[in-house]
């Protein structure tokens, strides 16, 4: 019996590094939202959108648009679609946490992270986020894969009073 428990925890070892490739060719999976207060707001509810944004990722390493504006309090549901050719992702944070993030991304590609303030979309593809803005500010979203960032691909968010 316990050969046989040790021999199933070696073969889940051995599919665990598969799971972990959060920026292979796939998207994540939509699971639940973990609500965590972040210093550029939290995740939200879809009940409270009242303004969709409708953002462009290309592979010339651009958003359209670079810069959005949205009131302290407001929730906002952003749609990213990907006209490029290539994965991109948006992700929303600090100036600091962004670079750090992206810092990390160039060391390890295939670290595995899925966090509501992030979107992941596949060429042709769109994403959505929906994300309560409770601090006041100025932001950044991002592409945060591997040489993205590096390129030039971020923008700006002020969350205004």
């Amino acid at each position: 019996m316990k050969r046989r428990s040790l021999t199933l925890a070696a073969f889940i070892a051995c599919l665990t590094p598969l799971a972990a490739r959060a920026h292979g060719p796939k998207p994540h999976a939509a699971g639940p939202v973990v609500k965590e207060q972040k210093d550029w707001g939290i995740a939200g509810d879809a009940k409270a959108v009242r303004r969709t944004v409708e953002v462009q990722m290309s592979d010339a390493m651009r958003f359209t648009p670079e810069r959005l504006s949205v009131k302290l309090g407001e929730t906002v549901r952003f749609r990213v679609r990907n006209e490029g050719r290539v994965m991109h992702e948006f992700v929303i944070g600090t100036l600091q946490e962004n670079a750090r993030h992206a810092e990390l991304m160039v060391k390890f590609p295939d670290m595995e992270h899925d966090e509501p303030y992030m979107a992941h979309v596949p060429p042709g593809q769109t994403g959505e986020i929906i994300w309560t803005f409770n601090r006041a500010g100025r932001f950044e979203f991002a592409c945060l894969i591997a040489g993205h960032y590096q390129g030039g691909m971020k923008g700006v968010i002020t969350v205004e009073k």
